[in-house]
């Protein structure tokens, strides 16, 4: 093998990934996974804001994965929810200067660039220097071909604010199963435009790439996928779930976060009592909401555990002797552990594939975007889990304290006939998706047939 930049015979990559924890975790999930297959003839720069690298700058990685920073494209607090269309705009028009300035000062060129699609920047910079890229979407596919299927039409028939023209438009969208259409609805009235219409400018450059890798499981969205095939020309490949599941047998890192007291708390309940609860490390629920769902919670005498992020240490005081509130915890091992048996989730992408991986049924309780559609595949088409139901209390949308405590109790109900299918199912569902990245599984020969790809331009 001969390298085109460095003569090395390795496989130079370079990721970029969108800066924020449910964009980077799967793409460095994802990198470890490509560096552990071919340790040998890989290199991987890793490329973060400055302020991601002082979170994730000391976090253990193996040899062929480097950091490399450029600047923070705006304050950092200014990745608040209020402040978020601003800051994905940001992402897309500030970034990709320094990433240039990045590729020139590098010892080696790149054979690909593994691009995340809501940067929307990635594919026109490769294709100017003429190096492979790959886009790397961390969402569902299902989502995908919806803001596809939207982007097609709203290019040719633009999309209007008014609630009734838009519940008409949403009827005429080819490509929407009748499933999501409730959702897509949901999707255009409840979610900022301008948030709407950048991630459907980043949809429109996918064409123009060289590869779609996709973090699903391939016989999870099958139709979808098979659909998505014969709208490119290039490979889409479903790399499986960008989760660390290659880590659950390591040593748990070292977190000032009392994590050993969760682990122990957790040894002490019985197998498939505890519902997990967490709703996001960037959007989540009201106090208000969370208040009545402690109240609820303690009044239903199910254990819990809940990570609450800022909010734990001020719940802590509100929890009972049932309950457990940690602002941070591993999450997958947390999911994997015989005492869950049930999971309250937002339905984040990363969230879904753990609960997923694990085996583990949801309690679905989206809140922004593709959580929505997320909720629907879980709810009603995997169907291993059941939807909270929001109403109005005064100006704000909750999910009332009666409706917690009675979804509550029959959701954790194993014994019950409901609780026995949606446990079936979810064990069902963690089976397909362990085949899937088992040797020979259809994640396992996606992934093989990508580093093949990638690696073509060493091979003379």
């Amino acid at each position: 093998m001969q390298s085109s930049g460095s003569g090395s015979g390795v496989c130079h990559v370079v990721a970029m990934p969108f800066p924020g924890r449910g964009h980077i975790n799967p793409m460095m999930s994802l990198c470890k996974i490509l560096a552990s297959r071919n340790p040998n003839n890989i290199l991987i720069t890793f490329v973060v804001t400055e302020e991601w690298l002082g979170f994730i700058g000391a976090d253990p990685k193996p040899d062929a994965i480097r950091f490399a920073a450029i600047p923070n494209v705006v304050p950092p607090e200014r990745e608040k929810a209020a402040a978020f269309p601003a800051f994905y705009e940001a992402t897309m028009t500030k970034m990709e200067a320094p990433f240039e300035r990045l590729l020139d000062r590098l010892e080696s060129p790149p054979n690909a660039i593994l691009g995340d699609v809501e940067l929307r920047w990635p594919i026109a910079l490769a294709n100017r220097r003429n190096i492979p890229v790959a886009s790397f979407w961390t969402m569902s596919a299902s989502f995908y071909s919806m803001l596809h299927h939207l982007d097609v039409f709203d290019r040719h028939r633009p999309l209007t604010l008014d609630r009734n023209t838009l519940d008409e438009q949403a009827e005429s969208i080819p490509g929407i199963s009748s499933a999501h259409l409730a959702d897509l609805r949901t999707i255009l009235h409840e979610n900022d435009q301008r948030v709407l219409q950048l991630a459907l400018d980043c949809i429109s450059k996918v064409p123009k790439a060289n590869y779609l890798l996709l973090t699903t499981v391939h016989e999870l969205e099958a139709e979808t996928i098979y659909s998505l095939n014969a709208i490119f020309p290039f490979p889409v490949y479903p790399i499986g779930p960008a989760i660390p599941y290659f880590e659950l047998g390591e040593n748990p890192s070292v977190k000032s976060d009392n994590s050993h007291d969760y682990m122990k708390w957790l040894d002490s309940q019985p197998s498939e009592s505890v519902l997990y609860i967490s709703l996001g490390s960037f959007l989540s629920v009201s106090s208000t909401q969370m208040d009545v769902i402690v109240e609820a919670l303690n009044d239903s005498n199910i254990p819990y555990l809940w990570v609450a992020r800022d909010e734990a240490s001020r719940l802590k005081d509100k929890c009972g002797h049932r309950g457990m509130v940690v602002p941070w915890c591993d999450q997958l091992k947390v999911l994997s552990h015989s005492s869950i048996g049930g999971f309250w989730s937002h339905c984040g992408w990363n969230s879904t594939l753990e609960a997923v991986f694990s085996g583990v049924p949801m309690l679905t309780f989206p809140l922004f975007l593709d959580q929505v559609p997320n909720s629907t595949q879980i709810v009603d088409e995997w169907k291993n889990g059941h939807k909270l139901e929001k109403s109005k209390l005064g100006s704000e949308e909750i999910v009332a304290k009666e409706n917690i405590q009675e979804l509550v109790k029959r959701f954790m109900d194993a014994e019950s006939q409901e609780g026995k299918e949606i446990r079936d199912r979810a064990r069902e569902l963690k089976a397909i998706c362990q085949r899937a990245i088992g040797a020979g599984g259809s994640s396992d020969e996606n992934l093989n047939a990508f580093i093949k790809d990638i690696s073509k331009p060493l091979i003379h």
